[in-house]
Order: structure tokens, then C-alpha cells, then sequence
């Protein structure tokens, strides 16, 4: 992969900024080769302005700004329509907040002849998660039973955003049939590339806990991926 124009690395971000000012070099130290997309849904902290402003000193740095629609399932449509229309061979997304690693991208690409759709695992062996609280450890673990039983995934890790997928599979997808905007877009993305044929594979990763600014998640969001996720196993 030699090419930089073959690999996008994506970050969905909303008040990220003291995050991405050193998230994004350091996802570049581990794959120079690529170039990343930051998806700013108008932060009102200037993440979207200051990752403007890195662009202008790396050619490799884009930034797609969102007014009136936020949502992290929805800026991941967008990144996702991103690679497909820029034709990129390969598309990993990440969180922006440091949960994600980025010394487990080249895990990921190493496996990228395996699969369609590579899985960055907390929950098979060797994956872990370091700093959380038995609350977002019972609330994760709950809701990935329930992908699996719903939607008849057989991968561990459902709900988690880090992974590599093949942009020739998500060009079969019909986004615009997406129904979830938050959180429940994790789980509902691995049913519509199962339904489109792709085949899937895991590899451990240790999520750690964000360095700065505070969560996302919260109880609502997670009863709304209940909902959703039973809607698509009745109507897909």
C-alpha cells in the first residue's frame, strides 16, 4: 500500500480539538501511507478550524465540516460516502479521542486480505479495556448479546468503531437506507455488510479511556439502540 491515495482514516469528531492536535500525527506516524478525513459536525470548540489549519501544512490532512446535522452514525455515513466517491481502496475509522490506538492500524491492515471488514476486538482474546466503569462494561457487553441475537452477527465486538473495511463493499450499500444517526450506527453498519456479502475478521485491541474531554454515551443512547437494532432484525 504504498500508494496514500488507497487509505483513508477517519475521524467523526464533535469537541474534540485538544484530542485531534495529537491524535492525527501520531495516526500518521503509524501510516504515513494514508490520508486522514476529519468529519466536524461544526464543533463549537474549533476542532473543525484547527484541523483546517493542520491540512494546510499536510497535504494528507482533509476536513469535511457538517452545519445543522450532527450524529456520530450519520458522520460516518458521510466519511464512508467520502472514500466511496474518492475511490479509496481501504477505509478505517476511529474515535477521536484516543480510545482507539493508533499503534493498531498496521493489526488491522496486516489482516486487510482476510476480509472485507477487519474489527479492531475488545472482546475476543488478547483484547481488553482499561479504565472503565462496571456500568459501561455491563451496558457494552449487553448490547453486543443483543446485536448478535437481533441482527445474527457472529463477530464479539459490534458496537466498537474501530475497523478497516474494503470501499468496493461499502459501495453496495444503500446508505440512504441507514436508519440509526448515533450510536446504533456501529452495529447496524456490520448487518448491512453482511447483507451485501462481506466477510468479517477480529483482532485484539486495548481500548483505553479518552485523554481529554468527557463521553458521549449515555443510558438514552443506549435504549435507542435497543429500539433500532429491533426494528432491523423485524424490518431490514
Amino acid at each position: 500500500m504504498s500508494d496514500p491515495s488507497r487509505l483513508l482514516i477517519t475521524l467523526c469528531t464533535f469537541n474534540e480539538r485538544d484530542n485531534i492536535r495529537h491524535l492525527i500525527p501520531e495516526i500518521l506516524e503509524h501510516a504515513p501511507q494514508a490520508n486522514v478525513l476529519v468529519v466536524d459536525d461544526n464543533s463549537p470548540d474549533g476542532t473543525g478550524k484547527l484541523a483546517e489549519e493542520m491540512g494546510r501544512d499536510d497535504h494528507r490532512i482533509h476536513t469535511l465540516h457538517r452545519v445543522g446535522e450532527r450524529g456520530l452514525g450519520s458522520a460516518t455515513v458521510a466519511a464512508f460516502r467520502y472514500a466511496c466517491e474518492q475511490d479509496y481502496d481501504w477505509v478505517i475509522n476511529l474515535d477521536a479521542d484516543f480510545s482507539h490506538p493508533p499503534r493498531y492500524i498496521p493489526d488491522l491492515l496486516a489482516r486487510r486480505d482476510e476480509a472485507d471488514v477487519v474489527i479492531g476486538s475488545r472482546y475476543i482474546s488478547g483484547g481488553r479495556i482499561v479504565g472503565w466503569p462496571i456500568r459501561r462494561h455491563l451496558m457494552s457487553r449487553c448490547i453486543n448479546v443483543y446485536a448478535r441475537l437481533m441482527l445474527g452477527l457472529k463477530t464479539r465486538d459490534n458496537s466498537g468503531s474501530y475497523r478497516l473495511y474494503r470501499v468496493s463493499q461499502l459501495k453496495k450499500i444503500d446508505f440512504d437506507g441507514i436508519r440509526s444517526t448515533g450510536y446504533a450506527f456501529q452495529e447496524e453498519i456490520l448487518f448491512r455488510c453482511r447483507q451485501v456479502g462481506c466477510s468479517f475478521i477480529e483482532v485484539p485491541i486495548t481500548f483505553e479511556e479518552r485523554r481529554y474531554g468527557v463521553t458521549k454515551i449515555n443510558l438514552r443512547e443506549a435504549m435507542v439502540a435497543v429500539y433500532v437494532l429491533g426494528t432491523l432484525r423485524f424490518r431490514p
